[in-house]
């Protein structure tokens, strides 16, 4: 069976064969893997490191060379607390400390296969740490674009990688309206947001939990800002339920801050219609997305799996980063809403319970 190809999910129009663009030229839509990932447990290659052993679900050619810095196969530890036994799946310990690395790996050396030699890209901070981090190991030319108010510890990762680091002042989306003036002039947009391609990475953490935990979970706790990480893991979920077809795939449980939560007024139900949410300021920076490319996407794949949207108050992000720390777990505020939701619905999740902490305390500051 061929991978499913990508196309605009609005006019239908395919990726091209050449050129890079981020979104369709002949409507402007957002770009997206038509049909479902395919997954073989007879392909997995157990010579390939970390994520690269799931290659076959990537959907990339043969002749596409790996982009690796030894991401993937982030330890899920136990804890009991709350009364429960619950499992932690660290992705935070990934090269750059965050989530991102999975789909920055793949997206990158697809990028390289195209002959990329310069990107741009616009992030809170993670997603321009990671590609930055994977563009100098591609031997790739990147220019990440972040808002002033990003963590220091970020800023100087992505320097520290090579990357020209541009600080616009203003809210996220005003960083975005920079880099895409920038893109509109010729250079590769390697946007996380818009990019297809690194859907099938953050598939791998699905794939991961599944041998981790020995079945599928119960349900699965993510922090969602653009829900690229959530709509991986539902999409990886989904191809594993379709080979082990006695298994529905866990109850996918969103969270967002309260501040920035469009996702969950779109799941809220306000006419299935996403509006721009208010970009309040927020300690879980990794999340303040005021209009996700991928809403309607995201959406769809948390009612799929009988799932539910979350947001978090501001009062409750330290105290649960704090508890996490207590544990043993340093992670950065956009990681803590997900323990913050925990304690509110715990009592309604089947287990096993598995808890996606997305980037390292490391980073915040």
């Amino acid at each position: 069976m061929d991978y499913p190809g990508v196309f605009c999910s609005n006019c239908g129009e395919p990726y091209p064969n050449a050129h890079v663009p981020y979104c369709c030229s002949i409507c402007g839509g957002v770009y997206d893997f038509r049909g479902s990932f395919l997954f073989d447990p007879t392909k997995i290659d157990h010579s390939e490191p970390g994520i690269w052993r799931f290659r076959h679900t990537f959907g990339l050619s043969p002749e596409v060379v790996p982009v690796s810095l030894g991401e993937g196969d982030t330890p899920l530890l136990w804890v009991k607390a709350l009364g429960r036994e619950i499992a932690l799946k660290c992705d935070y310990l990934n090269p750059s400390g965050s989530f991102k690395d999975r789909g920055s790996a793949v997206m990158t050396a697809w990028l390289r296969s195209r002959g990329v030699t310069e990107v741009v890209e616009d992030s809170s901070g993670n997603a321009g740490a990671s590609l930055a981090a994977y563009a100098a190991r591609a031997g790739i030319k990147t220019r990440i674009f972040i808002p002033e108010y990003a963590s220091g510890p970020k800023r100087r990762q992505i320097e520290a990688y090579g990357a020209e680091l541009f600080p616009i002042p203003g809210s996220r989306s005003d960083v975005t309206k920079a880099v895409r003036k920038v893109s509109d002039n010729g250079t590769v947009y390697a946007s996380h947001a818009y990019s297809p391609f690194n859907l099938p990475g953050y598939a791998s953490a699905a794939y991961e939990i599944f041998e981790q935990v020995g079945k599928m979970p119960g349900a699965v706790v993510v922090p969602a800002g653009q829900g690229g990480l959530l709509l991986g893991l539902a999409r990886g979920f989904d191809a594993l339920r379709k080979v082990y077809n006695n298994d529905p795939i866990p109850l996918i449980i969103g969270v967002q801050a309260r501040a920035c939560a469009p996702l969950w007024a779109l799941w809220a139900g306000r006419d299935g219609v996403m509006e721009p949410a208010t970009e309040d300021g927020t300690l879980a920076e990794g999340v303040r997305v005021p209009n996700p490319v991928r809403g309607e996407a995201v959406r769809s794949a948390v009612l799929a799996s009988r799932g539910i949207m979350c947001v978090v108050d501001e009062k409750d992000i330290m105290p649960a980063r704090d508890a996490l720390a207590r544990l043993g777990f340093y992670v950065e505020p956009t990681s803590a809403i997900a323990w913050a939701t925990l304690i509110r619905v715990i009592d309604k999740l089947p287990d096993p319970i598995v808890v996606v902490l997305t980037g390292s305390g490391l980073k915040y500051g």
